[in-house]
């Protein structure tokens, strides 16, 4: 196996179902013994670092970056003018793991697969190069393979064998 994780983004239309299916991903892998990081990338502003908390005081007071450790998990808080490239946040803080899963980030150049729900109507995002599969819930015809999306357990056969993980 690579010293680099395997990478590969999770991209549909909001409501489809992404999170999910990363959920279950996520507990599959890691029942089978891999060591998994999670990546989203959120469109709408968010705050972990809340009023009356030391580290909201911190960021409040001009901290560039705040970094909150415990036993067993640690949080920062960096600001930014842009979001960086997620390339770059891989390689910053998950480069030690097997696989990484990535919500979002429709243009980045990772390899995807675009979680789609016929019955929603809704069209299909741009494929791509980068495009690896398509996990759907029903009958569709496209040039990748198309794997089944209430089948987590076929979907993440797809990504060890893609990827060649143990």
């Amino acid at each position: 196996m690579s010293a680099r994780p395997a990478v590969v983004a999770f991209v549909a239309h909001s409501g489809t179902g992404k999170t999910t299916l990363i959920e279950q991903l996520i507990t599959l892998a890691t029942t089978a013994g891999l060591r998994v990081g999670a990546v989203k990338h959120d469109a709408h502003r968010f705050d972990i670092d809340h009023p009356g908390k030391d580290s909201h005081r911190f960021t409040a007071a001009g901290a560039e970056a705040t970094l909150l450790a415990a036993d067993d998990k640690l949080a920062l808080v960096r600001r930014h003018q842009a979001c960086p490239p997620v390339d770059e946040l891989i390689g910053q803080f998950c480069g030690d793991l097997d696989l990484v899963l990535v919500e979002g980030w429709k243009t980045s150049n990772l390899p995807r697969i675009e979680v789609h729900r016929p019955e929603l109507g809704r069209p299909f995002l741009d494929h791509d190069p980068n495009l690896v599969a398509v996990a759907a819930d029903g009958p569709i015809t496209v040039d990748v393979p198309v794997l089944d999306l209430n089948d987590p357990a076929a979907i993440l056969t797809f990504i060890r064998e893609r990827f060649d993980l143990p």
